[in-house]
């Protein structure tokens, strides 16, 4: 890509709440600047985190700085909102919970060609947004899923993964924002659960609502799951092969949907003993070795490899550590 075009291209973040999360966001950039030393970042936060950021000496890390509105301090209120927040021409918004462990160049070339996209699947699975144990097992029983895209006229649902999101068109990216605020409105006529009757979740999902909207709309989709070339990975301790800092990541990536689904499963034991029954499966055990664009640390379970790292990251960039 010309030098010129790198100008209107741009990383947009978000930080508010606990220091905790401000730390995230300059260890997310300290690992993006291994690989893009040239696109600028935004960052949009709170007050608090504004201020802090001019005490640690890492206000001169972002070209624009702007203080979020309170009522956008939120997932929903951040990400239903977003063509209120286009800072650069091409916008790639990102959560702080990922590593960058590639060249980003490639992605922004597959992005840039859409007004809006994001990375998922072409087809969620029953347990997008939906419960996550044997609650699942009602929604199985009376078709709960099938229910809610027969009543909102939906031939099939994306499940998308919002850590990387895209929007370069305003106008597409409202439609999109007011179409997923809509479909929230109407929770209570779909399947979908509220994310805060999850174990430490706090704050509201906009991953279902948004996974309506853009297959409403027929917007096209990243994959998320791309062999070598996969965006984004989930950190699983027992299919990631790593060093300390994460200079040097390795993903084992089942070829076979299925078998990869199995890998957030959080014992070990229970994992083996699942893929040993499938064994017969054709592709089974086939599999690769990927290094993703980004590492994502979504599962709750994995959260305290990040969360040493990010510390650890932390005290050496403010203390020399």
């Amino acid at each position: 890509m010309p030098h010129e075009l790198k100008g209107d291209e741009g990383y947009v973040f978000t930080s508010f709440g606990k220091q905790s999360y401000l730390r995230d966001v300059i260890v997310a950039v300290d690992a993006l600047r291994r690989f893009d030393t040239v696109r600028p970042v935004a960052l949009y936060c709170s007050e608090e985190h504004a201020n802090e950021l001019q005490k640690l000496a890492f206000r001169e890390w972002f070209t624009k700085i702007v203080i979020l509105p309170q009522e956008n301090q939120s997932i929903i209120g951040f990400k239903h909102q977003l063509y209120r927040f286009m800072p650069f021409t091409c916008n790639m918004y990102l959560d702080s919970d990922m590593i960058w462990c590639r060249n980003p160049d490639p992605v922004w070339y597959s992005m840039r060609p859409f007004g809006f996209t994001l990375t998922g699947n072409k087809s969620a699975d029953i347990f997008f947004g939906a419960p996550k144990s044997f609650g699942i097992s009602p929604h199985i029983l009376f078709r709960r899923r099938q229910r809610t895209l027969r009543r909102f006229g939906l031939t099939h649902l994306y499940r998308v993964q919002t850590g990387l999101m895209f929007a370069r068109d305003e106008q597409l990216t409202r439609e999109v924002c007011e179409q997923a605020t809509a479909f929230l409105h109407r929770m209570d006529e779909t399947h979908f659960t509220s994310r805060t009757n999850e174990k430490k979740r706090s704050l509201e999902s906009c991953e279902w609502s948004l996974g309506m909207a853009v297959s409403h709309l027929g917007l096209h989709l990243m994959p998320w799951f791309n062999g070598y070339e996969s965006l984004q990975l989930d950190y699983i301790r027992y299919l990631t092969h790593h060093n300390a800092d994460f200079t040097k990541v390795a993903c084992k990536y089942y070829c076979n949907p299925f078998i990869y689904g199995l890998r957030g499963i959080k014992t070990l034991w229970v994992h083996k003993l699942l893929k040993s029954l499938f064994w017969a499966l054709p592709r089974s055990n086939d599999h690769i070795w990927v290094t993703p664009y980004l590492l994502h640390f979504g599962w709750l379970h994995e959260k305290e490899v990040f969360e040493a790292y990010a510390e650890r990251r932390w005290t050496q960039l403010t203390q020399g550590g």
